[in-house]
């Protein structure tokens, strides 16, 4: 009996994704709660599972195809359960045998074929069929050497040079150098690995290296949100500098103390987190969005803290932050980062933020203006704490200053509220005292 793999739902708002990496083959043999494919949404990577035991039996959808909730992306041929394939290597006497390693599962995209017209079809990846449109090429008509006859990159670099003149990008351009890729090499002596061809880059002189990297579904998202905040939000940023110097010396002073009591550093975040939210309550309209024609006010302060992973910046939200001690925020801050390199931030951990604090100083940023982060109409700015000669009480003397940026919408806030936020939160950190009062 043949099994449907559909997209399953992932979350409100999320109604299509990309397959990134399939984690199993056609003909693979699967089990229940084997994972199947690794799905990239805009928030979240979402793994499908096999429901039931079977194999592989077709898939419908290759990497970096777009599909959306409830699409067909394979069938599995149910069967009993089943387990991987044992080879059995040859044992010496008198010793059990044991199963020789599986081969790895790669997550390259599969070859695609083409049916050209009046012609059998023609085995070539996704990468090479591009290439070949930009030199107008028909892969039909391109010598094969990779195995089981698909035309690989290396064939189609050397049938342009041996077209000479004749090669010239589809678009019309005028035809860059092409270097002839070398004949394919004599096949390996059995059990000896060839070496890795040279890749031959037909828009770039020879020395000169490039590399074309697919954009991940969350890098795509990143870029689109970045530019539609820059489109309908009228942003603007205001500056000012905070004198760290109470805030350092009651680290100092009880670092070792709340580690030991609550089990999670005593860090910078959570001062700010406290002193973001009691600027919010002095001035709310930078806890609200626009919906419509109407401001949407908001009297809770869920407060994202942006986080950088290998993938980009994500900024999972700490709910409820006014109701939570300073060893609560720490801690969930922790946490959220600590899933976030893993991979592991669940949709709510993302959803719902009513303001951002992004922090720049930690990778030494002096100065910046961030930008916001839709619908939100408020994002604050930390940055690198460097020690500078500030006159205090008329004297010239050296503090740990930090210059903060707040990036606000303009629409609904006015440039003395955002101003007056920020010597809001400069005044509850520069007196740390007031946080317990205000925040």
């Amino acid at each position: 009996m043949a099994i449907e793999v559909r997209v399953p739902q992932m979350g409100e708002s999320i109604f299509e994704a990309v397959i990134g990496a399939w984690r199993k083959r056609e003909g693979d043999p699967v089990n229940p709660g084997d994972v199947l494919v690794e799905l990239e949404t805009e928030k979240v990577n979402v793994e499908v599972t096999a429901d039931r035991a079977g194999v592989l039996q077709h898939i419908l959808k290759r990497e970096g195809e777009t599909v959306t909730v409830g699409e067909v992306i394979a069938m599995i041929e149910e069967t009993a359960q089943v387990t991987a394939p044992v080879r059995e290597a040859p044992a010496e006497a008198g010793r059990a045998r044991e199963p020789a390693p599986l081969p790895e599962v790669t997550t390259a995209a599969a070859s695609q074929p083409a049916q050209p017209a009046g012609g059998p079809a023609v085995r070539a990846t996704p990468a090479v069929r591009r290439l070949a449109e930009e030199y107008g090429i028909d892969l039909a008509e391109v010598p094969a050497s990779g195995e089981g006859g698909r035309v690989t990159r290396e064939d189609v670099l050397r049938y342009v040079a041996q077209r000479g003149a004749a090669a010239r990008p589809a678009d019309g351009a005028a035809p860059q150098p092409v270097t002839a890729a070398p004949p394919p090499a004599a096949p390996p002596a059995p059990g000896v690995t060839p070496p890795e061809a040279p890749v031959v880059l037909p828009f770039a002189a020879a020395g000169r290296r490039e590399e074309r990297i697919r954009m991940s579904q969350r890098r795509k998202t990143i870029a689109r949100r970045l530019v539609e905040a820059q489109h309908t939000a009228a942003m603007l940023t205001t500056f000012n500098e905070i004198d760290m110097s109470a805030v350092v010396a009651l680290r100092n002073r009880w670092r070792q103390q709340f580690r030991e009591r609550y089990g999670v550093s005593l860090g910078f975040m959570s001062f700010f987190t406290k002193a973001v939210v009691g600027a919010l309550k002095a001035f709310p309209l930078l806890n609200a969005e626009i919906q419509g024609d109407e401001i949407v006010v908001k009297y809770y302060y869920d407060i994202g803290i942006a986080v950088a992973t290998d993938e980009g910046l994500v900024v999972p939200v700490v709910r409820d932050a006014d109701r939570k001690s300073f060893a609560e925020i720490e801690r969930e801050i922790e946490e959220l980062a600590r899933k976030a390199r893993e991979r592991r931030l669940t949709l709510e951990e993302l959803s719902g933020g009513t303001f951002t604090i992004t922090n720049g100083g930690v990778f030494g940023s002096l100065l910046s203006t961030p930008i916001l982060n839709p619908p939100q109409v408020g994002i604050l700015g930390m940055h690198k704490i460097e020690e500078r000669p500030v006159v205090v009480n008329g004297e010239i003397v050296i503090r740990p200053m930090m210059y903060v940026a707040l990036t606000y919408d303009h629409r609904i806030v006015d440039g003395r509220e955002a101003v007056l936020f920020l010597v809001r939160v400069k005044e509850l950190i520069e007196d740390p005292e007031r946080l317990l009062l205000e925040g």
